[in-house]
């Protein structure tokens, strides 16, 4: 180990990678810290299943990672091959009608019918409005769009369907788009993650071919070509047992930053991050089938064409869902967020067997297996979706806190999109990445602009560690 390091980062999820690959690509010497066994956070890539069998454990499809500007900057689309499906998102409301958004303009407006229009005109703003708004509160190369997009996105969900749309098909797919955020639907803000995630709908939803943990091995791979060292299953949990470093990087939650830096963080700083909001959590289900999932309808075809799919039959069942989690309840019917990797991407799985993952919301900490409800809401639309099960893995809120300590509470954000932290995260501030001690810094998504694979969290505390310079400690 190097006596001094101009770098270390601690946390090795795909933030933390992001930042030390742009340390490392400006020529600084970089040391990485992870405490898990392996490198990649949120895009760990596992053969639980079976050797041979790739199931993400976490997150599996990457809108905004694929128009991440940081991915751009550093040449990751380069080291990975994208697959993008020609359906972004397809929404499955029964076993006979769904709504496929497709990323081909003319298609999505046949589609959307008499809301294409105001989808075009609302929603679909373009790849370059979105980068404007992972940058913020950065300066926009685009500010009259981000002047429309703002006043729309401070909106909650249930006023700015009522406004955008006349189909209710419409809005409760534009509903659901926007409640992987996990807010109430009545929430100030709440439609903020669904005007982003719905620009990105044209550009496309992809996965990473074999699996999400190639973004965290091809940024991985930049830090190393820089010279940079990574080391796992080193847990650090006393600031003074970093090694001597000019500037240090902390890809973790805020609840575990203030416990590393202890009574070193001014206590009205340390304060602030106590009060930081954390989400509620989620129950994921990863299914081995021997078949794909039976669709049936005349949406059959677009959602065995898209690696993303939603179930809610109505609008209701997404308001429902989300004010019982809000309230610390489980949901009786949640609406579900899930996919099928293997639709797209056949080398995850040898022949013969399929994979398909699906989610819901549930209360924060909940140790509650409730997948024979999301299991319920596929076979409702799927008629026959339980005889084509071979195996599944379920991972409670309480198992994504142990997987993952940034996911307080199974929170896979790190932070709850309120509208103040939409505004201010961790804490209202110019310079939200850096904390008060000269060079150190928070880099995971507890920071602007929040949770998703972008590593613009990273690539945002690193350029703000480049431009102020070294202070050394």
């Amino acid at each position: 180990m190097s006596d001094r390091w101009d770098a270390i980062v601690v946390g090795a999820g795909p933030n933390g990678l992001t930042a030390a690959a742009t340390m490392a690509r400006a020529g600084r010497s970089v040391l990485v810290l992870e405490a898990g066994p392996a490198i990649g956070g949120g895009t760990r890539t596992d053969e639980a299943f079976g050797a041979g069998i790739r199931r993400d454990i976490c997150s599996a499809v990457h809108p905004t990672g694929y128009s991440s500007p940081a991915f751009d900057d550093l040449g990751v689309a380069e080291r990975i091959d994208w697959l993008v499906p020609e359906v972004s998102v397809a929404h499955a409301y029964s076993a006979d009608d769904g709504l496929a958004l497709y990323r081909d303009p003319h298609r999505l407006a046949d589609e959307l019918g008499r809301d294409a229009r105001s989808w075009e005109r609302m929603v679909a703003l373009g790849a370059d409005l979105a980068a404007d708004v992972l940058e913020l509160p950065g300066m926009p190369k685009h500010p009259l769009a981000l002047m429309r997009f703002g006043p729309t996105a401070l909106a909650p969900i249930e006023a700015f369907v009522r406004v955008a749309f006349r189909d209710e098909r419409t809005r409760t797919a534009f509903a659901a788009i926007a409640a992987h955020a996990g807010r109430p639907t009545t929430a100030l803000g709440s439609t903020a993650p669904g005007l982003l995630l719905g620009m990105l709908t044209e550009a496309g939803w992809p996965v990473a071919a074999g699996g999400s943990q190639a973004i965290a091995d091809a940024l991985a791979a930049i830090v190393v070509e820089g010279g940079g060292s990574i080391e796992t299953s080193h847990t650090v949990r006393d600031f003074a047992e970093l090694p001597p470093a000019d500037q240090v990087f902390f890809d973790v939650s805020p609840r575990a930053l203030t416990g590393i830096l202890g009574d070193r963080l001014p206590s009205r700083y340390r304060r602030a991050l106590e009060r930081y909001e954390y989400g509620g959590g989620v129950c994921k289900v990863d299914f081995l089938l021997r078949e794909p999932i039976p669709w049936t309808g005349p949406t059959a075809d677009a959602l065995g064409a898209t690696a993303t799919f939603h179930i809610a039959a109505d609008r209701a069942q997404i308001r429902e869902t989300e004010a019982a989690v809000a309230h610390g309840r489980l949901p009786d019917r949640p609406w579900i967020l899930g996919g099928e990797p293997t639709r797209i991407d056949r080398s995850r799985a040898p022949d013969g067997a399929h994979l398909a993952w699906a989610y819901c919301h549930v209360p924060a900490g909940s140790d509650v297996d409730v997948s024979g409800r999301i299991v319920a809401e596929i076979d409702r639309c799927a008629p026959g979706f339980r005889d084509v099960i071979v195996d599944r893995i379920v991972t409670t809120a309480a198992g994504f806190e142990a997987h993952n300590p940034n996911y307080i509470g199974g929170d896979i954000n790190c932070g709850a999109a309120t509208l103040r932290q939409l505004l201010a995260r961790p804490v209202p501030s110019l310079r939200p990445h850096a904390t008060p001690l000269p060079g150190v810094y928070l880099c995971s998504s507890a920071t602007a602009p929040g949770g998703g694979v972008h590593g613009m969290c990273g690539y945002r505390a690193a350029r703000a560690a480049l431009n102020e310079g070294v202070v050394s400690r």
